[in-house]
């Protein structure tokens, strides 16, 4: 029977060889073991105890209350009207901010691909909202431009809307579309800048139009950009908090509660420690779902060594 040469290597390869490779192994490794750690416990471990909090009733205005109820926190959310409000709410707000985003980020994307004088301080200034703080950019919006009596959004459009109470979940959207614009700029511009200068030559000698060009080589070439910035900007805008408790309080009533801010309000407004677990759990459930069907989506257009197909 025949034997590769793989195989003699590998049977003849004396002991001690074999040992100091597992040791070189584990000093390559060793360095990374404290940051594994700190993984570990600052996000396996809490998310563990929420797990364990979720089949238990628990609220901290009684005390002694705490005792297993399995699945019943479960079937309480799944049936609450209000989980299922924060939910629809979440949806939209998360599908509206990324695709407005997206398209905003395109075009200013387009626009700044294209040489012009002062082209680096445009960029610059494109960038500054996603740098500003959430909170600060929250606070920025609510004061200055939906304010009733002084907001500028009021004094451009010549009305006296009070936009946070009759539109709140639209002006929600607007300030997360603001913040995000310049993440998704960012994102398609370096795969404009990464496209082939000679196909784009090739195409204008053929005597394609800019829409042409556009349809049939720019936009193939974005897709993995343009699918990345949708698959982060969904995960960060899902989460988010700053705007809807500093701009609306989820108000009117629940008219922009999402659910990071219900599941707040569920454990620190309501103290309801096992409900407020559950919703955490099945939220995450939910995440990883989306983010798992969207990442191998994507992995579709890169081979198995990391290049593009």
């Amino acid at each position: 029977m025949t034997t590769t040469l793989s195989e003699k290597t590998t049977t003849s390869a004396p002991p001690h060889r074999n040992a100091r490779r597992r040791g070189s192994g584990w000093k390559r490794r060793a360095p990374l073991l404290p940051a594994l750690v700190f993984t570990i416990a600052v996000t396996q471990v809490p998310f563990l105890l929420t797990v364990i909090y979720s089949f238990q009733s628990w609220n901290l205005v009684r005390p002694g209350s705490q005792h297993f109820v399995g699945f019943d926190n479960y079937v309480d959310v799944l049936t609450d009207s209000q989980f299922r409000g924060a939910m629809l709410n979440t949806l939209l707000l998360t599908v509206v901010c990324v695709f407005v985003s997206m398209v905003l980020g395109l075009g200013l994307a387009l626009l700044l691909d294209r040489a012009f004088p002062g082209r680096a301080v445009v960029r610059t200034l494109i960038i500054t909202p996603f740098l500003i703080l959430p909170a600060a950019g929250a606070l920025l919006w609510k004061t200055t431009m939906f304010d009733p009596t002084y907001g500028l959004v009021n004094f451009v459009f010549g009305t006296d809307v009070d936009w946070l109470s009759e539109f709140p979940l639209a002006s929600v959207m607007a300030q997360i579309v603001w913040q995000w614009t310049p993440f998704m700029t960012l994102l398609i511009l370096a795969g404009l800048q990464a496209q082939s200068k000679e196909v784009l030559e090739a195409a204008q000698m053929d005597g394609a139009g800019r829409w042409r060009i556009f349809a049939s080589v720019t936009l193939p070439q974005l897709a993995r950009y343009l699918q990345l910035a949708a698959l982060l900007g969904a995960i960060y805008i899902v989460n988010s908090f700053d705007a809807i408790y500093l701009m609306t309080q989820g108000g009117p009533g629940t008219a922009s509660t999402n659910l990071p801010f219900y599941i707040y309000q569920r454990a620190f407004e309501g103290f309801d420690i096992g409900q407020s677990s559950a919703m955490g759990v099945i939220v995450v459930v939910l995440t990883l779902v989306i983010a798992t069907f969207a990442l191998r989506l994507m992995f579709r257009s890169f081979d198995v060594s990391g290049g593009v197909k």
